[in-house]
């Protein structure tokens, strides 16, 4: 299975729900409705700065590939800009943890997040995405990390590129169901139940 399986996999949940998928759906029609309006999403809680963090973080939890597009490109970010202006527990997660990324990244490499390099990125990413790196230092940024990934691909995969993505089809009848049997095998294997 790649990496973007795996995501597409942790979609599944919300696609399924129909609250979940109408609530997204609605989100990303607000943030469609304002980008025809005006040509271009102005984003309603984040910065300038902390809004291209947030884009480039989207680009690099769900890159394009050969057959997709990217997270930034699929409105991830004004996705979840939408949801935090509208919760205030939501805008400190995400305007806490960027910060705090952006002071790590300039206490480590001189600058912040969106100024180095690609390399720079991807190791602090490499250091913040798994809670077995957990340290007092670096709690705050797993903590952040874990909900930016979360809403990112969340915000992918409810978006009309994500669904296309995975190949949704939306509630229409089936002649034949094929058993996806990679994504079985996963996540047996994960479960420690085989």
């Amino acid at each position: 299975m790649t990496r973007r399986d795996v995501l597409a996999g942790m979609s599944a949940p919300l696609l399924g729900s129909a609250f979940g998928a109408q609530a997204a759906q609605h989100a990303h029609n607000v943030v469609a409705g304002e980008k025809k309006a005006s040509g271009v999403y102005k984003p309603k809680l984040f910065t300038p700065g902390e809004y291209a963090a947030l884009r480039r973080l989207a680009e690099l939890i769900i890159p394009a590939d050969e057959t997709s597009k990217s997270a930034a490109d699929a409105g991830a970010p004004e996705f979840i800009d939408l949801l935090a202006s509208n919760n205030p527990e939501l805008a400190a997660i995400y305007t806490g943890g960027l910060g705090w990324l952006d002071r790590e990244m300039v206490k480590r490499h001189g600058q912040p997040f969106v100024k180095a390099t690609p390399e720079q990125q991807t190791a602090m990413l490499d250091l913040i995405a798994y809670s077995r790196n957990i340290t007092a230092e670096l709690a705050p940024g797993i903590v952040f990390f874990d909900w930016a990934r979360k809403m990112v691909v969340d915000g992918y995969y409810t978006s009309p590129i994500g669904v296309r993505a995975i190949g949704y089809m939306g509630n229409r009848g089936m002649a034949v169901f094929q058993v996806p049997e990679a994504a079985i095998t996963y996540a047996v294997k994960k479960s420690g139940l085989e």
